[in-house]
């Protein structure tokens, strides 16, 4: 009897167990190298994300792929293959995210990036619909952009970016919009995030005269031209895009951004925002909870590309929770349906609603126009 009592008694802790499994999340962020002035504030809101979701405990294994792409693709293989995570948060550079698609769609494990190349997504093929994104499109971004310029007089401008994923998207989305709009581009630079000159890159864009600079950059890295030009002498209009929207480039960059114009997420400005914003109160929760973490002023809108993240996790997994158990196939495959048809999701950057061909999910409440001014940043009206 007292055998029998014990097979009952394990029985019964097994199926409890099976009851109750935990959500596993891997996380790559680049914590360190070029893009680590985005991927901390990254790492810091993974630990601000909720620790329950649908009665089950959460669990985030994260690592750090110190912006490099072969570590990108060990870290995403590491944490599905030996910690067994049902889904992978990251990473924070393009190059990143780009070369971990192939893992996450031969192994059918939803993925969400933190990084803004609409390639990433697009198109939603056989791979991509593993893969979803927090940040909005290049091609979102160059609209404003190309629409702030020709209403404010510029005929003519110039581009530089990246060496990579990240500045060749966003070339081919600007010049895109910018053809469309009678916009002419009169030079094409690139330079590398780790380069410590681009004085080459300078003299050919100012020769050019235009009447404004496009820098496609993010982090501190995109400072480098930007000061680069005003060393030279130009006094025309510079843009950046939203890969520089925390107050590090602001900081290595100083004096030199005054007056630089970008778009960004409506959490940048958020208590600038009116009222009746669709926006304002969930981008303001995420800022109070970073801010008491961190400290007053220490938000990022990268930052707020992971909670939205989190935030897209913690709405879809308690629909995934009714078809099947984490740590299943079933429960990974409930999951990636589950963030396709989410709707009218609020988060830190915009309202996400996702579907079979566009797994950002971003509208044009997803988007600001700012200028630095005195070292902060103003919501242009």
């Amino acid at each position: 009897m007292k055998a029998r009592s014990s097979v009952i008694a394990a029985l019964a802790l097994v199926a409890a167990s099976a009851a109750h499994a935990d959500i596993n999340v891997g996380v790559t962020v680049s914590a360190t190298g070029p893009a680590a002035s985005l991927g901390i504030p990254e790492k810091n809101t993974i630990a601000l994300m909720p620790t329950t979701i649908g009665g089950e405990k959460v669990n985030y294994i994260v690592l750090d792929d110190a912006s490099d792409t072969t570590a990108a693709v060990k870290n995403i293989r590491k944490l599905i293959s030996e910690d067994k995570v049902d889904i992978v948060l990251g990473s924070t550079t393009s190059p990143n995210s780009l070369a971990m698609i192939d893992v996450a769609a031969e192994t059918g494990t939803p993925m969400i990036s933190m990084a803004a190349s609409a390639r990433i997504v697009d198109p939603v093929d056989e791979k991509r619909r593993w893969v979803f994104k927090t940040p909005q499109n290049d091609a979102q971004m160059s609209t404003a952009i190309v629409e702030h310029m020709t209403n404010n007089g510029v005929k003519t401008v110039a581009f530089i970016g990246f060496a990579d994923a990240y500045g060749e998207g966003w070339y081919e989305q600007f010049s895109s919009v910018a053809e469309a709009r009678k916009l002419k581009i009169v030079a094409n630079e690139r330079f590398n995030r780790n380069d410590t000159s681009v004085t080459g890159q300078v003299l050919k864009l100012v020769s050019a005269r235009p009447d404004a600079i496009l820098i496609a950059g993010s982090g501190t890295p995109a400072a480098l031209p930007q000061k680069a030009l005003k060393e030279r002498g130009y006094t025309g209009k510079i843009y950046q895009t939203h890969g520089v929207a925390n107050n590090d480039f602001l900081r290595v960059c100083g004096k030199d951004c005054e007056g630089t114009l970008l778009p960004a997420g409506p959490v940048l400005v958020a208590s600038q925002l009116a009222d009746s914003n669709p926006v304002k109160k969930s981008a303001i929760d995420y800022i109070t909870k970073y801010e008491a973490a961190h400290g007053k002023g220490s938000v990022s809108t990268f930052g707020a590309h992971g909670w939205d993240s989190g935030m897209l996790l913690a709405a879809a997994a308690p629909e995934a929770l009714k078809k099947a158990k984490p740590g299943t196939k079933e429960f990974r495959v409930a999951l990636r349906d589950a963030l396709e048809n989410l709707k009218e999701v609020p988060a830190a950057h915009g309202i996400f609603s996702m579907s079979p061909t566009d797994h950002l999910g971003l509208d044009q409440r997803s988007r600001v126009m700012v200028q630095i001014q005195n070292g902060t940043w103003k919501l242009m009206r």
